[in-house]
C-alpha cells in the first residue's frame, strides 16, 4: 500500500535564501511523523508545500501514491491533507457549528451541521458543544475545534503544528494520547514539536531538518534525545536531559543569591482583585511579594486568569480593589506578539521605539536610532536585513526575539513574560532562558509564565499556581505531579 503522504526532492528557494534543499519525507499509514528542527530550519516552509500554501520550485507532492498539483490550501484539503496551524484560524463571535460549516458547499443548517459535529466529536472523543461561542471557550477547546474543522473535511493527514505549546500538562498527555488513538485508526498525522520527549513518546519516524536539509530521517525507536538534538544543532553542541535542567538550575539559584542580603521588594500585592468582564476571567484576593533578583515561574491552565494577572504586574490593568505596588517600568513580553507587542508593517526601528511611547517627548533622531536597533539586532541574535526592515518579514522565532531584545534594553526593574520561548527551537529557548537568567543576575525581578511545567521546574526559584482566579504558592522540593494538580484545583502541601 503506498505511502500516506510523500513530498519528493522539494526545494523552494525565497529571493537569496534557500528555505528547502531537496528534502523528501514520506508518511506512511496509521503513523504519527515527527518533524524537528530549530527556527529557520525549513520545517514550515516544507510542511506549507503539503499544506498547498507555498508552491515548491522542484519536487513532488504524492497523496497515496498519486500526484498532486496543489495551488491553495482547498486542493490540499480536498486531496485528504489538512492542517492545523499554531495560531488558530476560529472566529470567536460565532458557533462551535459555524466555525466547522466554514469553508463547505450549499445552505448552512444548523440542526444539521449540530448532528454531524455531535456525531464527529462522539467519533473522535473531542468534547464540544456545538452551540458554544468559540470566544468563551478555553484555548484547549479552541485547539480541538480546529481539529474538528480538519477532520470534518474528511482529511486522513493531519499536519499539527506545535499542538501543546498552549496546553497544561494533563491536557498535552490527553492530546497526545488523542494523536496516538487516531493514528491507529489507519489515519496519518505529522507533527511538528519542538519537545523532543513528547515526539520520541508519541512518534513512530523522526525527520530532523537543519538549514533546510535532513540531517536524521529514521524509526522512532532506533532514535534516542541526543541524536536528534545533534541533528538539530550539529554534534557536540547539545548539552541534554538533566544536565542541561541541572545547568539553568544552577545558574537560577546563584542569580537569586547574587542579589543583596535583604532583597527589596519589587512587587508587592495585597487582596488585590481583578477582572476581565470581555474575557470572564477573574483575579480574587491574591496576596503575594517578589523580590529583586527571584524568577518566579507562574503555573495555571488557560482560563485560569493568569493572563489578567501578567498584565496587573505589567501595568496593563488596574485592579478594581486591594493594594498593588510595582515599579514605573516593568518590561512585557506576550504570548500574542502580533496583538499586543508588535506593529507588523513598520520598521524595526519603529517597533524599538514602542516601548515607553507615552513617555517619549521631543524630535526622533532616526539615524541614532537605527544605529541602535542594529546593534540591539546584532546583540540577540535576530536575524533581520537591516535596522529598517518591516517587521512582517521576520520569521516568529525572530520576532519573539526581537521583542525579548527590545525590553530588556534597557533593563527595567521588573520583567513580565507569558510563553516566551512557545515555537522556539532549543537553542533559541535557551538563548532565552540566559537572557532571563542574566536579567535576574542584574538584579531584575522576572515573572514567567509558561504552559510547560516541565520548564517552569527547571528555571524557577519559586511557583504561583493559579486556579480560576486564585494564586497559591508551591512549597519546596517543588514537584511536576503536585503543581499539575494543583493548576487542576487539588490543595498544594
Amino acid at each position: 500500500m503506498s505511502p500516506a503522504l510523500e513530498l519528493l526532492d522539494i526545494c523552494k528557494t525565497f529571493g537569496s535564501t534557500q528555505a528547502v534543499r531537496h528534502v523528501s519525507l514520506i508518511v506512511e499509514r496509521g503513523s504519527v511523523h515527527a518533524v524537528l528542527g530549530e527556527n529557520g530550519a525549513g520545517k514550515t516552509t516544507l510542511l506549507n508545500v503539503a499544506y498547498g500554501l507555498v508552491r515548491p520550485d522542484s519536487g513532488t507532492v504524492q497523496r497515496a501514491g498519486r500526484p498532486l498539483q496543489l495551488r491553495t490550501p482547498a486542493d490540499a484539503i480536498a486531496a485528504g491533507i489538512g492542517m492545523v496551524q499554531q495560531h488558530f484560524s476560529v472566529v470567536p463571535a460565532m458557533t462551535v457549528a459555524e466555525n466547522v460549516a466554514l469553508g463547505g458547499k450549499g445552505r448552512y443548517r444548523f440542526t444539521h451541521t449540530e448532528q454531524h459535529v455531535r456525531a464527529l466529536s462522539t467519533q473522535l472523543g473531542v468534547a464540544l458543544d456545538p452551540s458554544a461561542i468559540v470566544r468563551d471557550l478555553p484555548v484547549s477547546a479552541q485547539q480541538r475545534l480546529e481539529i474538528l474543522k480538519a477532520v470534518a473535511h474528511g482529511v486522513e493527514v493531519l499536519i499539527l503544528d506545535e499542538p501543546t505549546a498552549v496546553l497544561s500538562p494533563v491536557e498535552a498527555t490527553e492530546l497526545m494520547r488523542w494523536i496516538r488513538s487516531y493514528a491507529d485508526q489507519g489515519y496519518a498525522v505529522v507533527l511538528i514539536t519542538h519537545k523532543l520527549r513528547e515526539a520520541l513518546a508519541v512518534a513512530d519516524a523522526i525527520t530532523v531538518l537543519r538549514h533546510g536539509s535532513v540531517t536524521l530521517s529514521a524509526p522512532a525507536t532506533n532514535i534516542q534525545e541526543h541524536d536528534v538534538l545533534d541533528a538539530m544543532l550539529g554534534p557536540g553542541k547539545a548539552i541534554t536531559g538533566e544536565k542541561a535542567d541541572q545547568r539553568v538550575r544552577t545558574h537560577t539559584r546563584a542569580a537569586a543569591g547574587s542579589s543583596a542580603t535583604t532583597p527589596s521588594a519589587v512587587f508587592v500585592l495585597r487582596g488585590v482583585n481583578a477582572h476581565d468582564h470581555g474575557r470572564r476571567v477573574h483575579l480574587h484576593n491574591a496576596s503575594f511579594q517578589i523580590n529583586a533578583g527571584q524568577l518566579v515561574g507562574v503555573a495555571a491552565v488557560e482560563g485560569s486568569g493568569h493572563d489578567l494577572m501578567l498584565r496587573l504586574l505589567a501595568g496593563r490593568v488596574t485592579p478594581t480593589s486591594g493594594e498593588i505596588v510595582r515599579p514605573r517600568d516593568v518590561a512585557f513580553v506576550p504570548a500574542d506578539r502580533h496583538a499586543e507587542a508588535v506593529a507588523l508593517h513598520m520598521t524595526l526601528t519603529e517597533n524599538r521605539l514602542l516601548r515607553g511611547i507615552s513617555r517619549r517627548r521631543g524630535a526622533i533622531n532616526w539615524s541614532a536610532e537605527q544605529m541602535v536597533t542594529t546593534d540591539l539586532l546584532s546583540e540577540f541574535s535576530v536575524h533581520a536585513a537591516s535596522a529598517d526592515a518591516a517587521m512582517v518579514s521576520l520569521s516568529g522565532g525572530n520576532q519573539q526575539r526581537f521583542v525579548l531584545a527590545r525590553e530588556l534594553s534597557p533593563l527595567p526593574a521588573a520583567v513580565v513574560v507569558e510563553n516566551p520561548t512557545r515555537g522556539l527551537d532549543v537553542a533559541a529557548a535557551r538563548t532565552v532562558a540566559s537572557r532571563l537568567r542574566d536579567a535576574c543576575q542584574q538584579g531584575a525581578a522576572v515573572v514567567w509564565y509558561s504552559s510547560d511545567v516541565d520548564e517552569l521546574l527547571s528555571v524557577a526559584d519559586r511557583i504561583l499556581v493559579i486556579h480560576q482566579g486564585s494564586v497559591v504558592e508551591a512549597s519546596n522540593p517543588l514537584s511536576r505531579d503536585a503543581i499539575g494538580r494543583a493548576m487542576l484545583g487539588a490543595q498544594l502541601s
